[in-house]
Order: C-alpha cells, then structure tokens, then sequence
C-alpha cells in the first residue's frame, strides 16, 4: 500500500507530487496521456507569477514535471480505468492490477464543454475545434469565428488574429465576461470583430465547415456568416466520470471540497479544475494541489 495516489498530472497534480513527494510519502502520480493538462495546449501564459516573459503552457508544463522528476517522482504514464472509494479503503485498478492507497488525490481536470448546436458533431475535428494553439495553425490567412465571451474565447480569439486574416468573436451576450486586460488586447486587433448579442443555431458546410447560421437575440434575424473554421470556447465539464455516485458533486458537476480539498470521503481530496472552485487558473490549481497533499500527509 502507498502512502498517496495522485490522479492526473496537470499543475494541480504535479504540485500535489511535489508537496507529497517533498514530505517524505509514498507517491505514486498516474497521467494517462501527458502532463501538464490543459496549459499545454495554451500559446501564452502570462498570469502565474515569476514568469513575466509569459511563457508558453507547454514550456511551463515541462518545467513543472522536471522539478519533481529532480526529486525523484516520475509520472507514472498509465491509465486508471475505476477507482474504489471509501473511509476505509481506496483502491485504483490499473490496466495491469490494482493499486492500494491510504489516501487520493484526484486531478483529472475538465474537458471542453460542447456548445450543442446542430452540425456541431458533423464538422468536430473538420472544421470546428477546442484548442486554438491545437489547430490555429490550419487557418492561417483565413477566416475564422470564436464562440464565447470568457478568457479562453478572448485568448484564443487575440492568438489567432496572429495567424488569420479575420477573427469573430461571437457572444451572446453585451458584454465580454474576460479580464479587462484581455479585453484591451482584443479590441486593440484590427483583424478582430465582435458579433454582440448572438448565438449559433447551426454549424453548415459541405465536405468541410464552411459557415455558421447565426440568430440575433435583440431582432431575432438569422443570417449565415462565412468562416473557415470554428473554435469553441465555452466552459469546461468537469471530468467526474471515475467517481461516479462515490463523492458528493455541485450543480456544475464538480467536486465539493473543504477548506483542505478533502471531499465528503475521508482522505480523498480533489483538486484544480475538477474541484467546485469559484477560479480555474494555473496558480489557483497548484496552490489546491499543495493545500491537498500537506493535509494528505498528515493522514499516512
């Protein structure tokens, strides 16, 4: 048995390792892709302090597994396939066995929330994206639209205005819910037009995306709009699936946690994005990671 099994590898993980790592547990970090989580997939991050350069989430991802591969934890790059979740006993299956543990910390993020229009599963992955640094590249000199107002639409919206020769920005609502200093960004790209008080009824095209049927909300007119490609940035669902009926969930489908990001079972904790949390940010799930694994070792 160990002394805490961390689940995910994206900064919340990571840290948790570091902490457990550093306080002289038994740690073992299961990622069954990459680490990092979603910062990789972000072209800039300029708001986690001591990096004022604003590196690159992929650059800064890196740099978070190297320090505690230094320490000696090693991602354990293996797919937890059930977890088993009590007071009193903690089981992972793993495709290779089971792993017992005294305490969990569970780090698996959240995933892009479907905007569910129609022909939004027909043009996935042809035309319509969830990652800006992902497929930005594909759209360069062409026109492409973003859906949503909050930091990640407005982000991707100024990272693409680099690459393409128009950007949309399509909210529906009369106000940008992104940071004031994203907003400036924004509206200081010629290239970039925000389309206000507007939702897409559909997504249409032939062999590929082509356009989006629009509906105003004020006048109700619809009209199609000409793109290229589409990239969906409207919230995350928090990724919940391998606890199942196990932890007590918010409205949104996080996780509830105290002040010690331990859930409603003893010596499980949760943290970062899956966790119900009022800011979502690298440094807010580094910091849960750290307040998780220190209250985790005082369990072992």
């Amino acid at each position: 048995m160990i002394d805490i099994a961390i689940v995910g590898g994206g900064p919340a993980g990571l840290n948790a390792g570091l902490y457990a790592k550093r306080g002289g547990a038994s740690v073992r970090l299961f990622e069954e892709m990459f680490t990092g989580g979603q910062i990789v997939k972000t072209h800039r991050v300029d708001n986690y302090l001591g990096f004022s350069d604003g590196p690159d989430g992929y650059t800064l991802g890196a740099a978070f597994e190297q320090h505690i591969s230094k320490l000696g934890l090693e991602p354990d790059y293996t797919p937890v396939l059930k977890l088993e979740l009590s007071d009193n006993r903690k089981v992972l299956t793993l495709p290779d066995g089971q792993v017992e543990a005294k305490t969990v910390i569970l780090c698996m993020g959240a995933s892009p929330r479907l905007l569910g229009a129609k022909g939004e599963d027909i043009y996935s992955g042809n035309g319509i994206s969830y990652c800006a640094t992902c497929d930005g590249a594909f759209y360069r000199d062409k026109t492409v639209a973003v859906i949503g107002g909050g930091d990640t639409a407005v982000s991707d919206a100024v990272y693409l205005s680099a690459l393409c020769k128009k950007v949309y920005i399509i909210h529906r609502r009369d106000a940008l819910r992104a940071s004031e200093l994203l907003q400036q960004s924004a509206f200081s790209k010629p290239n970039i037009e925000v389309v206000w008080n507007t939702t897409v009824e559909e997504f249409v095209g032939e062999q590929s995306l082509s356009g989006i049927t629009l509906k105003d909300k004020l006048t109700g007119e619809i009209r199609t709009l000409n793109i290229d490609g589409a990239f969906v940035a409207v919230g995350i669902v928090p990724r919940t699936e391998l606890i199942a009926d196990q932890l007590a969930l918010a409205d949104d489908g996080s996780i509830e946690t105290d002040k010690y990001m331990e859930t409603s079972v003893k010596g499980v904790f949760a943290a970062g994005d899956i966790r119900n949390t009022p800011l979502r940010q690298v440094i807010t799930a580094c910091a849960d990671g750290a307040v998780a694994a220190s209250r985790a070792l005082e369990l072992c």
